[in-house]
């Protein structure tokens, strides 16, 4: 099993990234769904999450307000970390689940950890490769504002609450350019995915031979 951690600044696009090695077989594990998961209606999780910043963090059905949440939470340091020490620990336990039936299925199998946070939790040695989509911070600003219509008072806070774009290119043993097209980025994909699945192959390949 060959595992990889992909990231990148929000509205970089690392969705496109990671639907497109979805779409050639990688066995994609997303974070943020995951952490839906460790706070869905009666969970542990949310419950904490309640406890911690109030019942304003609850929709009209019980579920979580993750809009008033995250204006909560996006523009204080010490918010953002308190939900990060709830939520994570459970993210991280579900993954290793997803992960370990991956592997057990095929010894082949590419599983690609997506994780918006990856720099900021600190788990850039928990990976073969670690895959870093690269663009620069003005033009996730912009990308915010123009395809997610949030304010740009908003959308900076948003961009600031990550790591800065220098600390995720010192992390990354790859960076894919994400300032071009969709079809740029994905063309991008294709040519690192070929040298994984090569070398995935050659070194099962080493081990057959040496055992």
């Amino acid at each position: 099993m060959f595992r990889m951690g992909l990231t990148g600044g929000i509205a970089a696009g690392k969705s496109v990234a990671a639907q497109r090695l979805a779409d050639l077989g990688a066995v994609v594990i997303d974070h943020d769904l995951l952490a839906r998961d460790a706070v869905a209606p009666g969970s542990v999780g949310l419950a904490e999450v309640v406890d911690a910043f109030g019942p304003g963090v609850l929709a009209a059905d019980g579920s979580l307000d993750r809009p008033a949440l995250g204006r909560l939470v996006f523009a204080d340091d010490e918010k953002r970390r308190r939900l990060e020490g709830i939520i994570h620990p459970e993210v991280r336990r579900l993954a290793a689940e997803h992960e370990a039936a991956a592997g057990a299925a095929d010894r082949r199998a590419v599983v690609v950890h997506d994780i918006p946070l990856l720099v900021e939790t600190g788990q850039a040695d928990r990976f073969h490769l670690l895959v870093v989509v690269d663009t620069p911070a003005e033009q996730r600003v912009a990308r915010l504002v123009e395809t997610r219509g949030l304010p740009e008072t908003e959308a900076r806070e948003r961009v600031a609450a990550q790591a800065g774009d220098g600390e995720r290119r010192a992390q990354a043993d790859v960076l894919l350019d994400g300032t071009g097209s969709p079809d740029d980025l994905r063309r991008q994909v294709d040519e690192l995915w070929a040298r994984v699945r090569q070398e995935v192959s050659e070194e099962l390949e080493a081990e057959e031979l040496g055992g």
